[in-house]
């Protein structure tokens, strides 16, 4: 066990550090020069040279990489060329939104999508999976955003419960809070429940036939209390593994959701600062959330060692 968490670390710092040069290279391939957003109408070629030079843009992109990566192992991310915010404090504060709208929707995408999983695996093909796999279906093929304008018309215009844009931190109050994200969540979490419930209910289908719940039918005991405890776990490695490429896609997949709620999260001031060239801070955020993505997947990994015992005994 051991061994295999130490290899998995390696290569997880391997990943990470080939992210980071990704993360470095793919700004400088953005079309267009971060100093006439700068300068604007002071833009000369004299005063574009000086701030190239203050900028340390002028140098060899290795010697660039070096002083940028080394900063980052200091914490220092950088300072926006435009708002001369920190890259760090920009983070604290779109990384909450983020955190808090992923936990919402995944919990109401579990919510919903495992009862619906056990009840249609533990009679397949009746008249209930039918629904509720046809269902799943449509919300599967309904993009993101239709379902997030469906929402805001439904219940921010038509009967006014929910805000159409903003953000309330929970500092001013759970109501409040939970009112602005629950409308973003729901459109995050429809993608989501269509694909944990086929994901579940198909390893759920094939669990039941398994000569253990077979057993255990035999001993007499209930069927919630078989599909609960002895069915449910072996029958979640799938839904576990999809629930780690969901959760960290949404780190930077939800920022449709983010700019039609405008919620200044990590997504949201992505897309801000590749239009404005602001490239410390596309670095900055662009190497947060892909090493989130590939952190919460190594997690997923681990977690997978102790749930399966044949991925320990491998």
């Amino acid at each position: 066990m051991s061994r295999y968490v130490s290899a998995r670390v390696v290569q997880l710092i391997f990943i990470i550090f080939f992210i980071s040069i990704v993360a470095f290279l793919l700004v400088h391939l953005l079309p267009g020069d971060p100093t006439l957003a700068i300068l604007g109408p002071n833009d000369t070629a004299q005063a574009r040279a000086e701030l190239l030079k203050q900028l340390g843009l002028n140098r060899p992109l290795p010697v660039q990489y070096w002083t940028w990566i080394t900063n980052v192992f200091r914490g220092n991310l950088g300072i926006s060329f435009l708002t001369h915010q920190t890259v760090s404090n920009a983070i604290g504060v779109a990384f909450p939104i983020d955190l808090e709208l992923i936990i919402v929707s995944q919990l109401l995408a579990f919510i919903v999508s495992i009862p619906l999983s056990l009840i249609a695996a533990l009679r397949p093909n009746r008249l209930f999976d039918r629904i509720a796999t046809t269902s799943t279906y449509g919300m599967l093929a309904v993009p993101t955003f239709v379902v997030a304008v469906i929402l805001v018309l439904l219940f921010a215009v038509k009967i006014h419960i929910f805000p159409a844009t903003g953000f309330n931190p929970l500092a001013q109050g759970l109501g409040p809070n939970l009112k602005s994200v629950l409308l973003p969540s729901i459109s995050l979490a429809v993608g989501s429940v269509a694909i944990y419930y086929r994901l579940l209910r198909a390893d759920m289908i094939a669990t039941l036939q398994e000569d253990f719940i077979t057993m255990a039918r035999a001993k007499g005991l209930s069927t919630p209390y078989i599909l609960i405890r002895h069915a449910l776990r072996p029958s979640s490695f799938a839904l576990l593994a999809g629930a780690g490429l969901s959760i960290g896609s949404l780190f930077t997949g939800a920022f449709v959701v983010e700019i039609l709620f405008q919620l200044p999260g990590i997504g949201f001031q992505l897309i801000q600062a590749i239009d404005s060239r602001d490239y410390l801070v596309v670095q900055g955020m662009a190497l947060v959330a892909a090493i989130a993505y590939v952190v919460i997947n190594f997690g997923v990994d681990i977690l997978f060692t102790f749930l399966d015992p044949r991925v320990r005994r491998g």
